[in-house]
């Protein structure tokens, strides 16, 4: 709940402790909602990635108020990056992370451009020469 309401800042719904359950609003109360449950002590570990829809310009900025909150940010493949990926097929441009528990998580923004699906998944500097992006 610290990371979820402390660092990236979401709105709390609702809590359950007895189910160690925690409920938040997305985009503002009664618009989307994010359940979190507690993983147990089973020994298949779960693994799960949810992407959050974000304006284009909180995006441009999210690489930077991830690491103030000691959070790495991380490209299409995993690796620490600061840049944005784009994935031409959408188009859309994103910036990763994992939360405590390993959970991949997205910020995604939907582009304008036209669809690039043969220029696969690149980096925006790529992103914006190679399709003349109008963000």
């Amino acid at each position: 709940m610290a990371f979820y309401e402390g660092a990236l800042g979401l709105e709390t719904a609702h809590v359950v402790p007895e189910r160690r359950a925690a409920f938040y609003w997305l985009g503002g109360p009664g618009k989307s909602m994010l359940g979190l449950w507690e993983v147990g002590s089973a020994p298949q570990r779960l693994s799960l990635h949810v992407a959050f829809r974000v304006e284009f310009d909180d995006l441009l900025d999210a690489a930077r108020r991830l690491r103030e909150a000691n959070i790495i940010p991380l490209d299409f493949w995993g690796n620490a990056s600061d840049e944005i990926t784009v994935l031409g097929w959408m188009p859309a441009a994103s910036i990763y992370f994992r939360d405590p528990d390993g959970h991949l998580l997205e910020f995604l923004t939907m582009l304008a451009d036209e669809p690039r699906p043969e220029l696969g998944v690149v980096g925006w500097e790529r992103w914006k020469v190679a399709a003349g992006s109008r963000k």
